[in-house]
């Protein structure tokens, strides 16, 4: 080992030390002193890509969980231990006897298996293993975070097929969950150091015009900075203000979101109000009074206000956020927040785990691992971020229940929220007293009302409109029970239960129906005559086909209702689309339904054939 890396390592953890001492037992530190001492044994012959000596990365670690996650003893041990048992000779049990069996838990949570054969991937297999162990101490987690945080930040020794590797892992895996976790710092860097590897001139551009725009705004946030300050000074509340300017990949993810360039994306930055409080009560007073006194001054904007203070996010977070009009005429996003707020952003679950809407989530998570792992049908990474959620909302049903949901989410998702059955039934949605398609995407704040019935049932493409993990779940659980055709239709011909029909093989063994003189057949039977079999397309009661018909006539008083009658109340078939005009007293209309078979759909055509006025009606394709 090189003098300046001896030196360098001892400074480290010498700091750390020296750190951790001011807030851990004689015994405890005793204990860590050795963690350290085995590691480094451990490690002694190893180096990191960079060619440093490898116990630069457990220190690196171990740093992060106790000074940036504040963790206690046994996780800063096991943060120092966790790559011992994955690349040393020490086995898990040599850590259970020399440190006990929380560390050696610890430990093995964040070691990766080695098997001949994964389940999915080795990928998808190490995040069942992290994710395995919420359900029992979601400290393990926080050392693998520490672990690719630091990994993260030394990229820049990997070659670029690894970096893509690595960074494509972190923006899809570990910068989601640090967000869950209410971890807002570990999850900005993570995702910038992620998009700094995977796109670095995109990176580099967003970031020197971040730099202008710093520069060019520097004057006019001060002033209204000082502004402010004076306001809070004068009504005697005691904060501190600070300016937070949004990342590369924030503002590339809000380019993207908003369809638009970098000059056009708002809220570039925020300024955010520090206090001190004693009591949540409190922090809701002088939250309150900071709003009041700053709207004296300046101009509100209408509908900026996000209270999170008593509406928190499903991870934790909570501020008061509002924007304000400055003197020239541009609204300032102001985030406030005490200092419990600020810390809890910062160290998210590792601040107060036992805050009820943290642990809330942490059982609602725990139950949708399990429930992941039994599920079979659905893709595991799937299930698992879609609980990740990027940013939430809360929503409220009429009785004024909070239900929180992604960003993002429908009214679909609020009603398998609420209960699986009133999702199966779902028919329509009131938002806000206003009837909406239940496939409306949702807002923070709305109040939701799910209109049902017995008879109703999903539609196949609600799956396209979910987010949610037991929505999705519902959904593919209904469909993959329902009845499946045999066959596949022609788009050309569309054949219906009934029709004279003949089926076309192919190699995978499926069948495409098509009618006997449907162009498309002939052509097909003219060169491909070995793939031709024979099928008979009986009518099912379990399933109904799309048909239109065109209908022209002289325009009468009650046509239109004459023609409906015979095909809701006659046949009781259900209307999708109608669409009629009159011109010169001649009406022309075409109507989409379902039938069962051709024999519905010439019964129905016959019986408006009859009606008084209707010069002719017959079926059409459906483009």
């Amino acid at each position: 080992m090189g003098n300046e890396y001896f030196i360098k390592i001892n400074e480290s953890v010498n700091e750390l030390f020296y750190t951790i001492e001011q807030r851990m037992s004689d015994d405890d530190m005793i204990r860590i002193r050795s963690a350290y001492e085995l590691a480094k044994e451990a490690h002694k012959n190893q180096k990191r890509k960079t060619g440093e000596p490898y116990i630069i990365h457990p220190i690196a670690v171990a740093r992060i969980v106790a000074e940036e996650f504040e963790l206690g003893a046994n996780p800063i041990m096991a943060a120092f231990l966790h790559d011992v048992v994955e690349d040393t000779h020490y086995m898990l049990d040599d850590i259970k006897e020399r440190f006990g069996d929380d560390v050696a838990f610890l430990v093995g949570v964040v070691t990766k298996q080695k098997k001949a054969e994964y389940n999915q991937s080795k990928q998808i297999d190490n995040y069942r293993q992290i994710l395995a162990s919420v359900q029992f101490d979601v400290r393990a987690i926080l050392i693998k975070l520490a672990d690719r945080l630091h990994n993260m930040r030394t990229l820049d020794s990997m070659k670029p097929d690894k970096q893509m590797k690595i960074a494509g892992e972190t923006d899809y895996f570990y910068a989601p969950l640090a967000n869950r976790l209410g971890m807002y710092h570990v999850k900005t860097e993570l995702e910038n150091l992620s998009f700094r590897f995977r796109c670095p001139r995109e990176y580099y551009f967003l970031e020197n015009l971040m730099e202008k725009e710093k520069t060019e705004n520097q004057s006019r946030i001060d002033a209204f900075i000082s502004k402010m300050e004076y306001i809070l000074k004068e009504n005697n509340i005691r904060a501190r203000t600070e300016i937070r300017y949004r990342m590369p990949y924030s503002m590339w993810r809000k380019m993207n979101s908003m369809e638009c360039d970098f000059q056009h994306v708002d809220c570039k930055h925020y300024v955010r109000i520090v206090y001190e409080a004693s009591g949540i009560m409190e922090e809701k007073y002088i939250s309150l009074k900071i709003y009041s006194v700053l709207t004296d001054y300046f101009k509100e904007k209408p509908g900026s206000v996000s209270n999170y203070i008593n509406a928190p996010k499903e991870n934790g977070y909570q501020s008061f956020h509002l924007k304000l009009l400055c003197d020239n005429g541009n609204w300032e996003e102001i985030h406030i927040s005490s200092e419990r707020m600020v810390r809890n952003s910062r160290l998210g679950c590792a601040a107060e785990r036992t805050e009820s809407n943290l642990k809330s989530w942490l059982d609602k998570f725990k139950s949708v691992l399990v429930d992941v792992a039994y599920n079979s049908e659905m893709d595991y990474m799937d299930g698992v971020t879609s609980s990740f959620y990027n940013d939430d909302i809360l929503v409220f049903t009429p009785e004024g229940k909070g239900i929180i949901l992604p960003k993002g989410a429908t009214a679909i998702d609020f009603a398998y929220e609420v209960h699986s059955k009133i999702g199966e039934q779902a028919v329509y949605a009131r938002i806000n007293g206003k009837l909406s398609s239940v496939k409306t995407e949702l807002h923070r704040g709305d109040c939701v009302e799910i209109g049902t019935n017995e008879q109703s049932e999903p539609d196949e493409d609600w799956l396209d409109c979910v987010k949610t993990y037991k929505a999705k779940r519902h959904l593919r659980q209904f469909f993959r029970n329902q009845p499946m055709l045999k066959y596949i239709r022609c788009n050309c011909c569309h054949p219906l239960p009934g029709d004279e029909v003949i089926g076309f093989k192919d190699v995978n063994g499926k069948i495409t129906l098509h009618t006997r003189n449907c162009s498309s057949a002939i052509r097909m039977a003219s060169r491909q005559g070995d793939s031709i079999v024979a099928v008979n397309f009986e009518p099912d009661d379990r399933f109904l086909y799309p048909v239109r018909i065109q209908i022209r006539g002289v325009d009468r008083y009650h046509i239109l209702s004459d023609v409906i009658e015979c095909i809701t109340d006659k046949l009781k078939l259900s209307i999708d689309c109608l669409h009629t005009e009159t011109i010169d007293r001649i009406v022309e209309c075409y109507i989409d339904f379902k039938v069962h078979s051709r024999e519905d759909l010439d019964y129905v055509i016959s019986l408006i054939s009859d009606i008084v006025g209707v010069d002719e009606a017959y079926c059409v394709n459906i483009e």
